[in-house]
């Protein structure tokens, strides 16, 4: 199956974050290193660069938002899972217009990509509690229309 663009763009953005998390290289250095990786060229690079520094650039705030919805100190997730959920709280608070289960669902995908067995499992979980905070309307909408 074909990956969409914004897939990709994802899919970077998960890997330099995880390079950002274990070695708290420069956003330029991850973004040079991304540029030369496989499907670059067919990542939608808007996308790609918005999550990417934006959740560098509000990774405690996004943290934050995180920690009501964890069963652990985020320090202890795996550094794919918590790239993951960075991703995905960006998403579900700057891009409302993308609705919440699509990004809930690439974070899914995401994580059995590069995570652990069942790391899936647990992104679902944090992220439906996360998203019952973030976009109460909408899930209230989607249940009941």
């Amino acid at each position: 199956m074909k990956k969409s663009a914004r897939r990709q763009s994802r899919e970077l953005a998960t890997q330099g974050l995880y390079q950002w998390l274990l070695s708290n290289a420069a956003p330029g250095e991850i973004d040079a290193q991304l540029r030369g990786a496989l499907g670059y060229d067919k990542a939608d690079k808007a996308l790609l660069d918005a999550i990417l520094h934006g959740v560098i650039r509000d990774h405690a705030a996004l943290a934050e938002a995180l920690v009501p919805c964890l069963d652990r100190p985020i320090d202890q997730l795996s550094p794919v899972e918590r790239a993951v959920l960075l991703i995905a709280t960006f998403e579900l608070r700057q891009y409302v217009e993308t609705p919440y289960r699509v990004i809930i669902n690439e974070a899914v995908e995401l994580t059995k990509t590069f995570g652990g067995s069942d790391g899936y499992k647990y992104v679902n979980g944090v992220l439906d509690k996360l998203a019952a905070q973030l976009r109460p309307d909408e899930i209230h909408a989607r249940r009941n229309g």
